[in-house]
C-alpha cells in the first residue's frame, strides 16, 4: 500500500545557486519561487486552494511543513562512507535561505509559529549534494547510499525521503532537469500525480564566475559528540538554522558497526525561564524538545515512516532526557532539560564540539573556562552567520522587511500571541 499524502509535507526543488554566491544573486534566483510556493500552499491552509489535487491541500488549524531543497555541490570524497563537507559554505547557504524565507513571510503575513490551535507554515531547508548533469550508482544491495553526512545525494534523498504531498520546482531549464533528475531516482517510492508536480514561476540565475576555491581546512570530516543549547520556545528561523549547521557537523557511522554519533542539545529549563517576557504563552519544555526533534527529522532525512510532522519515536532515559534516534539508529539526539547556563558540557567530559551564534559566544567561551579548569579539553568552537535581513534587499537597508524580528524572535512571537489573548506581560 502507498504511503499517505495526508499529513506529508510539500517539496520545493531549487537547483544550484548561482556563482558567485552572495545575498543578491541568491535571492534573485530564489524570492520567485519561494514567493510563489509560499503563497499557494498559504492559500490551502487558508481553505481556498488552488492546488487541483485535493490530496495536496492542507486543512485548517495545524502546522504544514515545507521542506526546501537546495541542490549544490557540498561534498567531497571518494566515495559514500568518505565524504567531507564544507561546513562554511554550508551554514552560510542555510543561513541566506532563511533570511530569504523569513523575509517572504512576514512581507506575506504567513503565520509560522507554530501555535496550537493556529494554520501555519513550517520551512524546513534541507541540503542535497548535487549539481547539474551528475549520475549516480546503486551499491551492491540495488540501493542509492546514504553517505556519512547528514547531506544526501540527491539519488538517495529522492529514493529515501518520501511521501511528499506535492513536489515544487521553479519553470526553468535547470528546475525542470532538477525535477526529472529527482523522479528518475525516486521511481518505485512513491508515484507522483501529475497535479502533485507543480511548476511554479522562476527567477533569474547567472553565474558570473567559476566556484572559487575551497581551502582543504573547510571541509569537515564529522565528529561524534557535538552540542548546542538554547531555549527553542516557538521554533523559529534562527533555532533552525542553529540546530541544522550543528548536525551538519556530525560523521555518521556505517549501520551495521553499532556505533553512533551524538547530538546534544540543551534546551532551557521552565524555570530558568520564569522572567522572561510574555512567560505565560512560553511553551512547556516538554513541547520544546518534541518540537527539536520534529525538525531535526527532516534534517536527518528519516525514512518514509517519519517523513511527515509527526514526533519520531522516543525514550526517557531519565527525568531530565528526551532521547531520539535517526539514520538507522546510527545518530542518537539527546534533549536535555538544563538548569544553569552550562548543562552536561561541564558534567560530562567526552565532547567534541559546541556550536553557538553571535549571542551566545561568551557562553561558549565561559564553559571552555570551566572545562580548562577540570583539566578537560576545550570544545571547538563554530559559529553560525546572523539573519540579516539587510543582506536581502537592494539598498542593504533591511527596510523591505520591516517585521523581520518578529520571524526570527521567540519574544515577538510571544508577544503577539499574548495580545491576541488578550494578556500583557
Amino acid at each position: 500500500m502507498a504511503p499517505s499524502t495526508s499529513s506529508a509535507p510539500a517539496l520545493l526543488l531549487l537547483p544550484v545557486p548561482p556563482l558567485p554566491l552572495n545575498p543578491h544573486s541568491l535571492a534573485a534566483a530564489y524570492r520567485a519561487p519561494l514567493t510563489a510556493v509560499l503563497k499557494r500552499l498559504t492559500t490551502g491552509i487558508n481553505g481556498n486552494s488552488n492546488i487541483n489535487n485535493s490530496d495536496t491541500s492542507p486543512s485548517t488549524g495545524a502546522s504544514h511543513v515545507l521542506v526546501i531543497a537546495i541542490a549544490c555541490p557540498l561534498l567531497t570524497g571518494p566515495s559514500p562512507r568518505r565524504k567531507s563537507l564544507n561546513w562554511k559554505a554550508a551554514q552560510s547557504l542555510l543561513a541566506r535561505i532563511y533570511t530569504l524565507t523569513a523575509a517572504i513571510c512576514d512581507e506575506l503575513a504567513i503565520n509560522t509559529s507554530g501555535e496550537p490551535g493556529s494554520s501555519s507554515l513550517d520551512p524546513r531547508v534541507v541540503l542535497v549534494d548535487h549539481e547539474r548533469q551528475r549520475t549516480y550508482q546503486r551499491n551492491f544491495d540495488g540501493d542509492y547510499e546514504a553517505n556519512c553526512t547528514p547531506v544526501l545525494d540527491l539519488a538517495a534523498f529522492a529514493s529515501k525521503v518520501y511521501p511528499w504531498r506535492a513536489v515544487f520546482h521553479p519553470s526553468t531549464e535547470a528546475g525542470y532537469e532538477l525535477l526529472n533528475a529527482f523522479l528518475e531516482y525516486s521511481q518505485g517510492k512513491q508515484t507522483l500525480l501529475q497535479s502533485q508536480m507543480i511548476a511554479v514561476e522562476g527567477g533569474i540565475t547567472m553565474s558570473t564566475s567559476e566556484a572559487p576555491p575551497v581551502a582543504q581546512q573547510d571541509f569537515i570530516k564529522g565528529y561524534d559528540t557535538v552540542c548546542l543549547g538554547g531555549t527553542f520556545d516557538h521554533l523559529h528561523a534562527g533555532h533552525k538554522l542553529l540546530l541544522h549547521a550543528t548536525a551538519l557537523l556530525m560523521g555518521i557511522p556505517e549501520k551495521h558497526t553499532g556505533k553512533h554519533s551524538v547530538l546534544i542539545v540543551g534546551i532551557s529549563g521552565d524555570e530558568l525561564l520564569k522572567n522572561k517576557k510574555y512567560a505565560q504563552v512560553l511553551q512547556p519544555w516538554d513541547v520544546r524538545a518534541n518540537q527539536v526533534l520534529q525538525f531535526l527529522s527532516t534534517i536527518f532525512n528519516s525514512a518514509s515512516s517519519s517523513n511527515t510532522n509527526t514526533l519520531p519515536p522516543t525514550s526517557t532515559p531519565s527525568p531530565d532526557e528526551l532521547h531520539a534516534t535517526f539514520r538507522d539508529g546510527t545518530v542518537l539526539v539527546r534533549c536535555v532539560n538544563i538548569h544553569d547556563p552550562f548543562g552536561p558540557t561541564i558534567t560530562e567530559e567526552i565532547m567534541d564540539v559546541i556550536v553557538v551564534s553571535g549571542e551566545t559566544r561568551s557562553g561558549g567561551q565561559a564553559i571552555n573556562d570551566k572545562r580548562t579548569e577540570k583539566g578537560w579539553k576545550p570544545l571547538e568552537v563554530f559559529e553560525i552567520d546572523v539573519l540579516d535581513p539587510s543582506d536581502i534587499t537592494e539598498d542593504g537597508s533591511g527596510t523591505a522587511s520591516n517585521g523581520f524580528a518578529s520571524k526570527i524572535s521567540s519574544t515577538a512571537i510571544r508577544q503577539r500571541i499574548a495580545q491576541a489573548k488578550g494578556e500583557s506581560q
